[in-house]
């Protein structure tokens, strides 16, 4: 009887022990996150931020109306077959299929080091089409604009449509210092549309 009682007891002790040790951890408190700590490598999941209102916002400022006529400005056919410029971040400001007007990006996901590295490489995989595409579908989707930024502050945009004529153009290269030729016109593929859908 007395080896019974002992077990009884060591097992008593272990369940106590393991819920003082998970009281000491910590309260997780939903008001009062813990405060961000930079890192160099990129967290695995990117978080994105919902705008539902539409308003805008120093990560993604402009309309879907100035995404549109910065879009169709590009001439195809011009720019280098791939981009040099070498990202620390990206933002994706991505607009409802049905946005029009005065509308602003609805969703906003960042990525740092290689996730946007792996997001250029993408775009750069894509090959540079010479004419504006003529044969396009119907169906809706979302547009994207995407914001990578390097070490010196510059920001090189490109704009990539999930639908129509699947368009993937360099709209801006801004930056003191940074080269005046952006990448040629291409079309998005489907690996560039998989990894814009993940958040």
């Amino acid at each position: 009887m007395s080896a019974l009682r002992t077990r009884g007891l060591i097992g008593a002790t272990l369940v106590v022990a393991v819920l003082g040790i998970a009281a000491a951890c910590g309260n997780e408190n939903a008001s009062s996150p813990p405060a961000a700590q930079p890192t160099d490598t990129p967290s695995a999941t990117p978080s994105p931020s919902s705008n539902p209102s539409g308003t805008p916002s120093t990560d993604c400022p402009n309309t879907i109306t100035a995404v549109r006529t910065a879009t169709d400005k590009v001439v195809w056919g011009q720019g280098g077959a791939t981009s040099a410029f070498n990202p620390v971040s990206v933002t994706i400001c991505q607009f409802d299929p049905q946005a029009t007007g005065q509308d602003y990006a609805n969703v906003t996901t960042k990525r740092t080091g290689k996730q946007a590295t792996d997001l250029l490489a993408l775009v750069n995989a894509a090959k540079p089409v010479a004419k504006k595409p003529s044969i396009c579908t119907k169906e809706l989707g979302p547009t994207y604009v995407l914001r990578f930024t390097d070490n010196d502050r510059g920001v090189l945009s490109f704009t990539a449509e999930a639908f129509g004529c699947h368009r993937l153009v360099a709209t801006s290269l801004e930056g003191q210092g940074k080269p005046g030729v952006l990448p040629a016109p291409r079309q998005v593929t489907a690996e560039l549309t998989k990894s814009l859908g993940l958040r």
